[in-house]
């Protein structure tokens, strides 16, 4: 299954809970996750401004995005006008309709609150593990 994972569930993941529970999921290969360029910017410029970026577990998770591990990479995504309430959450919907994604999961109610796009369900990390799991 495809997947794009919002920011707040990457970051959150390297404090356990349900978000490592999904991290666990694509370390395992039981999902793809997407990615674009704009993401994994977003990405490490949130760890390095929350000081997370000396973590253990950082470097290994740029090491397997490095090597493509269960990864998907836009090379390019539509411009989309999609997230009204935050534009900025765009990027996320524009990588899911770029690589077919099934999933966007997010705990980001501006996205929360579309529900749906292009038939890409938008879900929290509890809600995607229930239903996906």
């Amino acid at each position: 299954m495809k997947v794009v994972v919002d920011t707040n569930v990457f970051i959150s993941s390297f404090f356990g809970g349900n978000p490592r529970k999904i991290i666990d999921l694509w370390k395992s290969g039981e999902i793809t996750w997407c990615l674009s360029a704009a993401i994994v910017d977003e990405y490490t410029a949130v760890l390095r401004r929350l000081g997370l970026e000396g973590e253990t577990e950082f470097g290994e998770l740029l090491d397997l995005f490095a090597r493509g591990f269960h990864i998907l990479f836009a090379a390019a995504t539509p411009a989309l006008k999609v997230v009204l309430a935050d534009p900025a959450d765009d990027k996320f919907v524009e990588c899911a309709v770029a690589l077919k994604a099934e999933a966007i999961i997010t705990g980001d109610k501006a996205l929360k609150d579309i529900g749906k796009y292009m038939g890409i369900k938008i879900l929290g990390p509890r809600e995607f593990l229930s239903r996906f799991r």
